[in-house]
């Protein structure tokens, strides 16, 4: 089993390949348009080929290769026509720039039989694999309510490419808690949402969002982020709230404080107890989101190149509907809301 690294930006140094260390995953070889970039990636992490060209990349895999795609999402599709028939694919979310591009790449997988997922890698963090398993044991009763809060300052210069995009926040920041949304609680039955800019971040595309995921009259889902708070790291949030009949899980994202030096992972919780006086506790958390949670989508793209039977839980047949609803919050931020009388 081997992966073979299409891209070497920030994402690759800072994430997937410190996580690939970490599990002690083997990388065979890297490809990056700048072969110098590439090239100082493989000395950091030891990788012994950098190929010249994609076509080399193809030409030496095997079955039991897993390609690794972290390229802007425009070029996805280009770089998924030039790989084999039968490959297995972990590609950097979003699925394209746009619902219909994401459509394109579901048509070509299936097509051409390749098993592909898309690196929604939140849903894989430690401190989420341990809400989880929390609440598949009914330790706080039904899920009712879910909450993703974060008010942070992002340095968004660090993505030059960024800066062109016709969208930001929701398709690359907020998509990953509708997928985590999604993964607990399904697919909603609509979306409501408002995407705006900044007047000190004028140069990109929205950069604050408010998305509702419609789960009937019993459950809320909610998700604020402002990207904007640059008024010190002591009054910045980022955290998940799971509110459930029996109690409530509140996870903090460290990655995302006063980035990209980041804070720690935290997981308190509160379970009523009948006849008791409930108290918060905390329960350490192994790991974090960057990296830790890169292992568990690659992980399931290597047990798929392992055993044609398997099916990931991260396959784009599950990713093309978190780009539905991307889709149907850039429309309803479009749409705008109802005019008071």
């Amino acid at each position: 089993m081997s992966i073979v690294l299409i891209g070497a930006g920030g994402i690759v140094n800072d994430a997937h390949l410190p996580a690939y260390r970490l599990a002690g995953f083997d990388v065979a070889g890297i490809f990056d348009l700048d072969e110098k970039k590439a090239q100082l990636t493989a000395q950091r992490f030891s990788i012994p080929l950098v190929y010249k060209n994609l076509q080399q990349a193809t030409e030496i895999s095997t079955p039991r290769t897993v390609f690794d795609i972290a390229v802007p999402a425009d070029r996805l599709l280009p770089v998924l026509e030039q790989l084999p028939g039968g490959s297995t694919v972990l590609m950097q979310k979003p699925m394209g720039e746009n619902l219909d591009q994401a459509q394109e790449i579901l048509r070509l997988v299936r097509a051409r039989k390749i098993t592909a997922g898309v690196n929604f890698q939140l849903r894989y963090a430690p401190c989420v694999a341990m809400a989880r398993e929390m609440i598949a044991a009914g330790s706080i009763g039904d899920v009712c309510d879910m909450e993703v809060n974060v008010n942070v300052y992002t340095p968004w210069h660090l993505w030059d490419f960024l800066f062109a995009a016709p969208r930001v926040e929701i398709l690359y920041h907020s998509i990953h808690y509708i997928d985590l949304v999604r993964s607990f609680l399904g697919n909603p039955s609509g979306v409501y949402a408002k995407t705006v800019k900044h007047p000190q971040m004028a140069a990109l595309a929205s950069v604050r969002s408010s998305i509702i995921l419609d789960y009937g009259d019993s459950v809320r889902a909610n998700i604020l982020t402002n990207h904007c708070n640059r008024f010190g790291v002591e009054q910045q949030q980022s955290y998940i709230r799971f509110e459930g009949t029996r109690g409530v899980i509140k996870i903090q994202l460290g990655a995302l404080l006063n980035y990209p030096a980041g804070g720690v992972d935290t997981f308190d919780y509160i379970i009523l107890e009948e006849g008791g006086s409930p108290q918060w506790q905390c329960r350490p958390v192994e790991g974090a989101w960057f990296p830790h949670a890169f292992i568990g989508s690659m992980r399931e793209m290597l047990k798929a190149a392992d055993n044609a039977g398997y099916l990931p839980d991260n396959t784009v047949e599950d990713g093309i509907h978190t780009m539905a609803c991307v889709e149907a919050a850039y429309a309803s931020s479009l749409g705008g809301g109802i005019k008071p009388a």
